[in-house]
């Protein structure tokens, strides 16, 4: 086992057993602070979902097709959890994209040679490529952020509404995202670690703003070791979308 592989082996050990046991750890608290009352189903529900999600990240990071399987939970939960939040575009963005990417990311990951202790065949974007993904980009985030500012109704009004941008940046950076992931490109991993900061800034905002959302901690817990993760896997799709780079291990 080479340095790298070592390197891997320890980080994403460090990823599960600190996810696990930090959200265990804030499980057990909110629950004491809820005292069983209706706080206590979603809590748990959230705390379930959030591993589900950790491990799928992992397993993506390493080119695994095991991904799409623990990530069909993850996102199932999580798209829920938007709703009963009121944040409504990562609530459709979850549940009516992200649900069934899931099913066609495992079978294009299939295509592209993951399974049977294969990783995937990464690939990356060309100059045209960019071009259309930056472009999709911007366009998506201006018309999420109106539509969104149109639909919330929790937020006062002012110039930027910081909570709605958020969201709108998390959903775009989720599109693009998904797909780059499901297509097996290399640069999923730069709209991942914009997805993960604007989704922890989106949820201590929420957090501040209403102290008593007991899950709202356990996704700033899980969307700070995503952004541990997506460098990491950033790291890791680099070198497997060089040309001739081994599939296997």
């Amino acid at each position: 086992m080479d340095k790298a592989d070592r390197f891997n082996k320890i980080f994403n050990a460090f990823i599960l057993i600190g996810m696990t046991v930090v959200t265990l750890i804030v499980t057990i608290i909110k629950l004491r602070d809820a005292q069983g009352g209706t706080a206590a189903l979603p809590l748990i529900i959230a705390a379930v979902g959030s591993l589900c999600g950790v491990l799928a990240n992992v397993l993506s990071a390493n080119g695994r097709l095991l991904t799409f399987l623990f990530g069909l939970f993850d996102v199932t939960i999580y798209g829920v959890m938007c709703l009963t939040g009121a944040k409504y575009g990562n609530a459709a963005l979850h549940l009516l994209y992200f649900l069934p990417m899931q099913v066609i990311g495992f079978l294009q990951w299939k295509k592209h040679g993951a399974g049977e202790g294969a990783r995937v065949h990464a690939r990356r974007l060309d100059g045209k490529g960019w071009l259309i993904a930056g472009a999709i980009f911007l366009a998506g985030l201006v018309a999420a952020y109106f539509i969104l500012c149109a639909l919330d109704k929790t937020e006062a009004a002012g110039v930027v509404r910081v909570l709605v941008l958020m969201d709108a940046l998390s959903m775009m950076c989720n599109i693009l995202g998904q797909w780059l992931l499901s297509t097996a490109y290399m640069e999923q991993w730069i709209f991942w670690i914009g997805v993960n900061i604007a989704s922890v800034a989106m949820w201590v905002l929420t957090l501040r703003q209403s102290p008593d959302s007991s899950y709202a901690l356990i996704y700033v817990v899980k969307y700070s070791f995503y952004l541990l993760n997506s460098l990491n896997g950033l790291r890791i799709w680099l070198a497997l979308s060089r040309p001739g780079a081994a599939s296997e291990g």
